[in-house]
């Protein structure tokens, strides 16, 4: 009362109302930090998902493709050879096909019998191979150097030490299993990376055991992709085999060279970077346990007592392969931005308090209308909203936090290569229409296009990836100006889109489209007019779901169009 009582009249008639400036811009700003901290958090780990959900799928195709070409060397219902050098010719025509399906990573398949006889074709190239033959099941092998599918053998280099197919552990493993089984993983002798091996069983006439064929998959194409990766700068992305030893990582190094001179495989616990072996140790237990396959994702706090957020799956086949995906990015770099907006939405509180003292209430009551808005806003975001984020219009701190939060909104729901929807924004907007229909009584049926555009890997092959890139987004600007503007076009990945038709009146409506649509596709490609080596349009085989016929989820509905698309792939 003393120090009041002193005051000057002008400073004890401004003091309370600098007070109560200062008090709601904090309080204000601490509910915007905490709400924009709450969005970042759902964003996040969204974003997470969605990074471990693309590794899934790009690990998932980089190996899957072994099995058919096991399945193209020795087709079930294929007895075993009694002989290999009498059925050599229908060997070598079949190895070479094998080794065509997916030449990278796949360009080696072979097979040894119980006898020890052993025949294997190494694809060098398109048109060179290298066939390793050891018809008499004892001896060194002689390998042949040839040309084309049918090339002339010649005269043969004979190998200086002695191959048994039968004390290798990919025989081992396949005759030891039904069905088809994945090796351990080891380092090339030759090529000093990565390589796991599928193997199969093959069985003579009567049906029983008689060899193993097998196929070598290259996996230095898994640590090219983590390091292509959009991470923040301490990010990390990692794959790695249940026990901790190392696949693939975005950074640092997953063979360790030893005094020697020899390489040996290295362990996510043994990594020099603190946040691959700390988010191992976090997580190899939550992996272990996930009851599901879906992408999972959790906080856990780094050495040096900051706080990781962590997205995680476990990716396994029926052939055995039982892998661990791992995506880190410290909590503080997902802040940043929220951070820098409070500090300066505290030092706009500080200004506003002397803007106060001469404009009044006026200012006060706009800066708190303003701060409301957006914490009400920020929160719609972090809920998962799609609806468009009204920026605001000011150039201050204000105006950058909501464009901050709209421009995040966008990244999230756009596919950042052709400017389309992205995949999550597209099941999204499925998921509202599911629910107008079943909530408004909407009794409009609507559809779904999956399209899938053919060939399109030949054009990465024969121009590249910028070329296919140019394709891609041509191929996107196509299929938007081709449906109506209320439909939707995203990329769901890759080079496959799905196309939502809002709404129809019946499976005709979607039938036309989907002729519409395969014949703007058929156009030939401008990004591509005048080119010698390949014909400059592609196509695209296009499946066709409807609700509520085809499904009544977004899954089904998705899956529906998929195989309805391959369908008409076969069928044409």
């Amino acid at each position: 009362m003393k120090l009041l009582s002193r005051l000057p009249l002008r400073a004890l008639l401004t003091l309370p109302y600098v007070v109560l400036v200062l008090g709601t811009a904090i309080v204000i700003g601490v509910l915007s930090y905490a709400a924009g901290r709450d969005a970042v958090d759902n964003l996040s780990g969204q974003l997470l998902t969605e990074t471990v959900h693309r590794i899934e799928q790009a690990v998932e195709g980089h190996v899957s493709g072994s099995a058919a070409v096991l399945e193209v060397a020795f087709p079930k219902g294929i007895a075993a050879p009694e002989s290999i050098q009498d059925e050599l010719p229908a060997l070598r025509t079949r190895f070479w096909l094998a080794t065509s399906v997916h030449r990278d990573p796949n360009n080696y398949a072979y097979y040894g019998d119980r006898d020890g006889r052993f025949i294997g074709l190494w694809r060098s190239s398109e048109s060179d191979a290298e066939l390793r033959l050891r018809p008499a099941g004892a001896g060194p092998r002689d390998l042949y150097h040839y040309s084309g599918i049918t090339g002339e053998l010649g005269r043969p280099d004979v190998e200086t030490r002695i191959f048994e197919p039968r004390d290798r552990p990919w025989y081992k493993a396949g005759a030891a299993n039904a069905l088809q089984t994945w090796t351990s993983i080891y380092i090339d002798f030759k090529l000093q990376e990565l390589v796991a091996t599928r193997a199969r069983r093959v069985n003579d006439r009567n049906g029983a055991f008689k060899g193993v064929v097998a196929t070598d998959i290259s996996l230095r194409q898994v640590t090219s992709f983590l390091q292509r990766l959009a991470l923040s700068s301490n990010g990390v992305a990692m794959v790695l085999e249940k026990d901790g030893n190392l696949i693939g990582a975005s950074r640092g190094e997953h063979i360790k060279k030893q005094p020697d001179g020899t390489n040996v495989r290295l362990n996510a616990a043994d990594s020099a970077d603190p946040l691959v072996a700390a988010t191992y140790a976090a997580v190899r237990g939550l992996a272990d346990t996930a009851a599901d396959a879906r992408p999972h994702t959790t906080v856990f706090s780094a050495p040096d007592g900051s706080l990781v957020q962590v997205g995680y799956a476990r990716l396994t086949d029926d052939a055995g392969l039982d892998w661990l995906i791992m995506v880190a990015v410290p909590r503080q770099d997902f802040l940043h931005g929220i951070l820098d907006n409070f500090r300066r939405t505290v030092l706009l509180a500080a200004v506003a308090a002397v803007v106060v003292m001469l404009t009044g209430m006026l200012v006060l009551s706009t800066v708190t209308r303003e701060l409301r808005q957006l914490a009400a806003a920020a929160r719609r975001v972090g809920q998962g909203s799609t609806a468009p984020f009204n920026e605001s219009r000011r150039k201050d701190e204000l105006g950058d936090l909501s464009r901050s939060f709209a421009e995040m909104q966008r990244r999230l729901l756009t596919d950042p290569l052709t400017g389309l929807a992205n995949r999550e924004a597209l099941i999204r907007r499925v998921e509202d229409r599911i629910v107008q229909q079943r909530r408004r009584g909407d009794p409009r049926p609507f559809g779904l296009l999956f399209i899938d555009i053919n060939h399109f890997k030949k054009i990465n092959d024969e121009f590249g990836h910028d070329i296919g890139d140019a394709v891609l987004q041509e191929l996107a600007r196509r299929l938007g100006a081709a449906v109506r503007a209320e439909d939707l076009v995203a990329r769901f990945a890759g080079d496959e889109f799905l196309v939502l038709l809002d709404s129809i009146d019946r499976r005709e409506d979607a039938e036309r489209v989907r002729e519409t649509l395969e014949d703007v596709l058929r156009q030939p490609l401008e990004r591509l007019t005048g080119s010698t080596t390949l014909v400059p349009a592609l196509g695209a085989a296009i499946g066709v779901a409807v609700y509520p016929e085809d499904g009544q989820d977004v899954d089904t509905l998705v899956r529906h169009a998929d195989q309805n698309m391959y369908t008409r792939k076969r069928e044409h």
